[in-house]
């Protein structure tokens, strides 16, 4: 028998699979900010009759849902006890560790240098989003974008 040459690591015919991206590029071709708005107001009128689902999904959206599970009742009381804030040491920390560790912060204020040019960065390249107001300027969107994008820089 004669053993066939490889072809390469993928066997077989490879077709065009459809992507997370292909279906969310056509879901935000079809819905318009219009819709979106019908459907969040519908949700909202729902919510407000007593719909719990739509007051989930409203939550979700507007609150978030929570990073961390709520303490146990025990564990409240004993840091009462003690006299300890949780919510403080976490704001805390990162500063006693700058101030424990100073070699491993040296570069912070070029981190956030970098941080903020790539935000301008940003600013200028993406496309300013639709808002609900309507823009008092007469002038075209290109006009008010690029108002909004200093706006946004100051």
């Amino acid at each position: 028998m004669m053993a066939r040459a490889k072809q390469g690591f993928i066997h077989g015919a490879g077709a065009h699979r459809r992507t997370e991206t292909d279906y969310m590029g056509v879901l935000l071709d079809t819905v318009t900010l219009d819709d979106w708005r019908d459907v969040v107001a519908g949700t909202l009128q729902l919510a407000k009759e007593g719909d719990p689902a739509a007051r989930a999904w409203l939550a979700q959206y507007l609150v978030g849902k929570p990073e961390t599970k709520a303490p146990t009742p025990l564990t409240v009381v004993v840091n009462q006890w003690a006299g300890r804030d949780p919510v403080a040491e976490r704001l805390a920390q990162p500063l006693i560790n700058r101030e424990r560790y100073p070699d491993l912060h040296e570069n912070d204020d070029w981190e956030e240098s970098i941080r903020a040019a790539i935000a301008q960065e940003l600013v200028r390249k993406l496309p300013i989003p639709e808002t609900t107001e309507k823009r008092a300027t007469a002038g075209d969107s290109g006009e008010s974008a690029a108002v909004m994008a200093r706006q946004l820089t100051k």
